[in-house]
């Protein structure tokens, strides 16, 4: 019997994978095929590279600032993360620049989605990053990424949890992550105070890059306001994944599904990993009587 794991979108909570990995290899329970959409092809390629816990050493490190540092104020148009940071952590703690999916023990394909057509892209041989760094082009945040003549861009937004590519690839069981449970709305900080004018140059600048940091990490604010752009952004993403992946779980099911409880988490808040692993661990030990009774397993 051959185990599938897809792994879900959802950015920052998709540290609770590295938990739900961790939990099930515990309970000697190994897939033998492993896909994933966003940050679940990230951790995926991870696993199966052999870098998951060097992943989960660097991502209990993250702070607030460091996390930051992956983003910049600039003029391109193209996407405001630090493409060269980026890349260097893909190569130190997914894959290196050579490796390819074939050489993997385990069955990977990441999810993309064809910016022409709307149409997903498995990407299941050649080269690892490239697989990865497409699947995980965010709109707005990541430039597109060219394959084979196509212009790639994040797959939650066609396959948020890819249980298909699991099947297609031979999958007899599938355990789906599911992160998109209850997120909708979750991203709107409704506290937030209007920041009073200052002329001071000094000042100006202080208050640019408290906004820019706001926009991306939830912070308590007193007074309502409109909602930022980095907001109205994660606020879509989310409402697309919910939508999207509640109509493919509908037509082609897992037979387990898990859901952390991760809905609390802003969509970048990636510092969080403690909390997020812990919860991806907890998960799979709320659902291992039915894992186990589905797996066959006493």
């Amino acid at each position: 019997m051959k185990i599938g794991l897809a792994l879900g979108s959802g950015a920052s909570r998709g540290w609770s994978h590295i938990g739900v990995i961790k939990a099930l290899t515990e309970q000697g329970i190994e897939p033998d095929i492993v896909c994933g959409t966003s940050i679940g092809s990230l951790v995926g390629a991870s696993y199966v590279s052999g870098h998951l816990d060097s992943l989960e050493h660097w991502t209990r490190s993250l702070s607030k600032f460091k996390t930051a540092k992956f983003f910049e104020i600039n003029r391109s148009l193209n996407g405001f993360v630090n493409t060269d940071r980026l890349h260097s952590f893909l190569s130190k703690f997914v894959a290196s620049d050579k490796a390819i999916i074939e050489q993997f023990d385990k069955q990977f394909a990441s999810v993309a989605t064809d910016l022409g057509t709307g149409r997903e892209v498995w990407l299941s041989e050649g080269s690892v990053l490239e697989a990865v760094w497409a699947s995980i082009s965010l709109p707005g945040l990541f430039p597109a990424i060219q394959h084979d003549n196509k212009w790639l861009v994040d797959g939650g937004l066609v396959n948020p949890v890819p249980v298909s590519t699991c099947r297609a690839l031979g999958a007899d069981v599938v355990i789906a992550v599911n992160l998109n449970g209850d997120i909708v709305g979750k991203h709107i900080d409704k506290q937030k105070k209007v920041t009073q004018p200052s002329e001071k140059v000094v000042d100006k600048l202080t208050s640019l890059v408290a906004e820019y940091t706001d926009s991306f990490f939830s912070i308590d604010r007193s007074q309502e306001q409109t909602p930022s752009l980095f907001e109205a952004i994660a606020g879509s993403v989310n409402i697309t994944q919910d939508r999207i992946t509640r109509s493919r779980m509908a037509g082609d099911p897992p037979d387990i599904i898990l859901t952390p409880k991760l809905s609390h988490m802003g969509l970048l808040e990636f510092y969080r990993a403690h909390e997020a692993i812990s919860e991806g661990v907890d998960c799979v030990q709320r659902m291992l009587p039915e894992i186990k009774y589905t797996l066959g397993l006493k």
